[in-house]
């Protein structure tokens, strides 16, 4: 939503918002096709088939309020196509001018931050309740002082760079925090460059990761068609205002409430994984990596692969045509996300080294899926005009649509002698992406490694075939001339590479892409609407589904809450993602979410996917956590997604038990370890244990925008004291859980001391992790929405 866009004129047919904001929408894309020319037109009418419904509730939506702009799908991903378009870095309204700003309910909506916007990601409760008039709170972050110095030696990518920032990042712990980039290493970043570290500012914990405007900047906003008018305007206001940065000058010092620092000429190629984006490893420590991960115990960098069924091959026939698995054989390679498809350089890179790899005679086997996803139309003008197009789609990396692909689960199905080869052998398979998230379970259920990389290193990687190589010592592929080809022998100069992006990439390319943006496309634009302001709820509808957060409530608030003779619902250990509790990507065919679908005549193959459905709260309560890589401690060891119901002793699936303990009057809290709630922005992640019945969760500590999100939704955020957790106070989660709490909120304070008491005669004390008074309004009427209903009624008597 960005701040004051309230241009379009008052009409009397449509709802106003409260406030003045543009809502701006987009969608992400399944790869059903890849490998085919015909891949974007394919999978953009299975997109249509199956969210016919949703797709309409949203253009429903944009004709009845003012200021909500759909950009149509197959457009882009909105990151993009803010940094590219939206973005205006200075608002010149009725003769005002001030700075812009923007938060949105994406995670990654911190890459305008590369801009010189300041933005970031807020949960979509925060965001529906910012809609209804409600302000948003936070506590004041500190602000980390990160000076950049020198230049990427040659060869080294954007990616490997924005990869070393966030293990440094997330080593330092920056939640909760902005992070200020600046130095004279600065004036070697292109704005493509800082925006990709921009982007990957939740990986690393921050708030946001900021770059003050320069020069770099204008010269962006002017490749981007922005008029020189609006670029001297920008320039003009923020030197008056000393919010300029201008490199010739004498740099001023800075205080920050922490520092650190890189020398970019240290940073070297590398990839993040198996299982999380700051989980860095050196391309030249990759294959060691590898091998150690194969016999560490199972956890964020191990399988427990037993070393006798290391080298396990597995026989397997494709399309008629016999083929072999083995344990780190790549079986996805996407150049996928905003992280890096909005970035020239890694893009054309990409693509220089499939051309040099055509021309040399390597391919990629048939049974890997590769793809590429552009985040704008843009990439594939430059793409196109500079030739090298032609060298991706020889090597499979045809385009499969515009939106965000295999980086959040939508990678669609591999195929099924693949699939089984996998399955039935046990093997650890490996995807190779160029996105920002690679946590369990998330960009496919059957790959079990997954390594975010550069898009040249994809390219490379997939025509190597396995994860398992030394790229200094191995070669890539045999040339045609019967020659082994290394990496080095692909590999473009950062010359090549800016030559073809200096050529190739131009102002009016963006033009002519955002002046067709809004048009749609003939699919959105053939949809029929109802013209109503109120939407019409249809009861049998899998898709949409009227919410049942608001009913039974009246107008008085109920009050603060305890917790009373709770049971634990699950027991988790640290670095639990919102994919792990509410997954975007597939629904399993045995999981209660399918059972409901089934019930419903929906057929296996128009299952979609959870992101798709999460218009339906009967989908995404069963969904809730629902991924198949669940380690819950109740399990003792087994993966999946089940629990224990403690009273009965049995295993059930979450959903089952939590649906017996609420029928049975009984209520749940969940016991986890640091870092609760990492990854995307997901407000399902904290409607889907409400629907649950939990109550309240007890952690280590939490990830920003989802403690947010919990108590959005009037669930007890509780961090245990520092050097405490489940295990060192000897809970198991057998035990039932009671925390009281003042029955009046004026008698509560934010952050203040809570004792949990256990029925095993265990008691410890917990902080309160509502962090203002304004939360504890929220929680005083059962959540944010609530709360802003409530004075929205009375206000309007």
């Amino acid at each position: 939503m960005r701040d004051a866009m309230n241009s379009l004129g008052g009409d009397p047919n449509k709802i106003n918002p409260l406030v003045p904001v543009d809502l701006v929408i987009d969608h992400s894309v399944q790869v059903d096709v890849a490998r085919s020319e015909n891949a974007v037109q394919a999978n953009m009418e299975l997109e249509f088939h199956r969210n016919k419904e949703r797709f309409g509730f949203l253009k429903w939506g944009s004709n009845a309020f003012h200021n909500m702009l759909v950009v149509p799908p197959g457009s882009g991903i909105v990151h993009q196509v803010n940094l590219e378009y939206l973005g205006r870095v200075v608002f010149s309204t009725n003769g005002i001018l001030y700075p812009d700003s923007v938060v949105g309910t994406d995670s990654h909506t911190t890459m305008i931050d590369g801009l010189g916007v300041a933005g970031w990601g807020v949960g979509g409760i925060e965001a529906e309740a910012a809609m209804l008039g409600q302000p948003m709170s936070m506590v004041i972050p500190g602000v980390v002082g990160f000076k950049l110095t020198g230049k990427l030696r040659n060869g080294v990518t954007a990616t490997d760079l924005v990869l070393t920032v966030t293990q440094m990042l997330r080593k330092h712990g920056v939640v909760g925090k902005f992070v200020e980039f600046h130095g004279e290493g600065m004036s070697e970043l292109s704005l493509a460059d800082r925006a990709t570290i921009a982007n990957m500012s939740p990986e690393y914990g921050a708030t946001m990761g900021f770059f003050p405007v320069d020069h770099v900047t204008l010269q962006y906003l002017k490749l981007t068609g922005r008029s020189a008018e609006t670029v001297s305007m920008i320039e003009s206001y923020l030197r008056a205002n000393k919010m300029f940065v201008d490199y010739s000058e004498p740099m001023v010092e800075r205080t920050y409430s922490s520092y650190m620092e890189l020398d970019l000429k240290d940073v070297e190629p590398c990839v993040s994984g198996p299982k999380r984006p700051h989980d860095r490893v050196p391309l030249k420590e990759m294959k060691v990596d590898w091998h150690a991960c194969l016999d560490n115990r199972v956890g964020f960098k191990g399988f427990a692969v037993p070393k006798e069924s290391q080298s396990k091959v597995v026989d397997f026939t494709f399309q008629g045509t016999p083929a072999q698995l083995r344990h780190g054989d790549v079986v996805i390679a996407a150049i996928t996300s905003c992280t890096n498809t909005s970035n020239p350089s890694v893009m054309l890179g990409a693509a220089l080294v499939a051309k040099k790899a055509s021309e040399l005679g390597l391919e990629v086997k048939p049974w890997i899926k590769t793809s590429l996803a552009p985040g704008s139309g843009v990439v594939t003008k430059y793409l196109q005009k500079s030739g090298l197009q032609k060298y991706l789609n020889q090597l499979g990396f045809n385009i499969v649509g515009y939106g965000c692909t295999t980086c959040i689960g939508n990678s669609g199905d591999l195929e099924e002698a693949v699939a089984s080869a996998i399955s039935e052998n046990d093997i650890v398979a490996a995807a190779v992406l160029s996105g920002n998230r690679n946590f369990e379970g998330r960009v496919h259920p059957l790959t079990r490694a997954n390594y975010l990389a550069s898009p040249p290193l994809v390219v490379a990687y997939a025509l190597a075939g396995t994860v398992d190589i030394d790229f200094e010592t191995e070669a890539v592929g045999v040339g045609k001339d019967g020659k082994n080809v290394y990496l080095r022998d692909i590999w473009p100069s950062n010359e090549e590479v800016a030559e073809v992006v200096q050529s190739n990439v131009l102002p009016d390319m963006f033009r002519a892409t955002y002046e067709a943006i809004t048009k749609g496309n003939p699919m959105w634009n053939q949809l029929t609407v109802p013209s109503s302001t109120l939407y019409s709820w249809d009861p049998s509808s899998t898709y949409i589904h009227e919410p049942p957060y608001f009913k039974g409530m009246s107008m008085s608030p109920p009050g603060p809450y305890g917790v009373k003779d709770a049971y634990c619902l699950l027991n988790f250990g640290d670095s639990i993602t919102t994919d792990h509790i509410s997954p975007a990507g597939s629904i399993h065919r045995d999981s209660p979410a399918a059972r409901y679908l089934m019930e419903r005549g929906v057929n296996r193959r128009d299952f979609n996917s959870y992101g798709s459905r999460r218009g339906n709260d009967e989908v995404m309560a069963r969904g809730t956590f629902a991924n198949i890589r669940l380690v819950n401690k109740l399990l003792k060891g087994e993966v999946g997604p089940k629990t224990i119901h403690i009273p009965s002793g049995e295993k059930l699936s979450v959903f089952d038990a939590a649906m017996r303990y609420k029928s049975d009057g009984q209520e749940t809290i969940i016991l986890a370890g640091a870092e609760y709630g990492s990854g995307s922005s997901r407000d399902w992640a904290a409607k889907g244990p409400k629907l649950l019945g939990v109550k309240a969760v007890i952690a280590k500590s939490f990830e920003r925008i989802h403690r947010s999100n919990l108590v959005g939704m009037g669930i007890i955020p509780l961090c245990f004291k520092p050097g405490e957790d489940a295990d060192t106070l000897g809970l198991t989660g057998h035990e039932r859980f009671t925390i009281d709490l003042p029955n009046r909120v004026s008698e509560i304070r934010p952050g203040q001391d809570v004792t949990v008491v256990a029925n095993s005669g265990k008691l410890f004390t917990c902080t309160l992790r509502f962090d203002t008074e304004v939360e504890l309004a929220y929680f005083d009427h059962g959540g944010i929405l609530q709360y802003a209903i409530r004075n929205l009624i009375g206000a309007s008597h």
